[in-house]
């Protein structure tokens, strides 16, 4: 929950610094941002079960 709550602290100060220096947000729009981060995870727990699957 840590993590979260500081990633989250950490993000809002990002935009915040952003908005005030007049920079585009560093992120994709938000449902396509969404479903690259689920895909990433999503990724990264499929190479787990290959590699435990048929390598071990």
């Amino acid at each position: 929950m840590t993590e979260i709550l500081l990633a989250l602290f950490a993000g809002a100060i990002v935009g915040i610094l952003f908005s005030l220096i007049k920079l585009p947000l560093p992120a994709p729009p938000v449902l396509s941002g969404i479903a690259g981060i689920v895909g990433i995870y999503l990724g990264g727990m499929a190479y787990s079960w290959i590699i435990e699957r048929f390598f071990s």
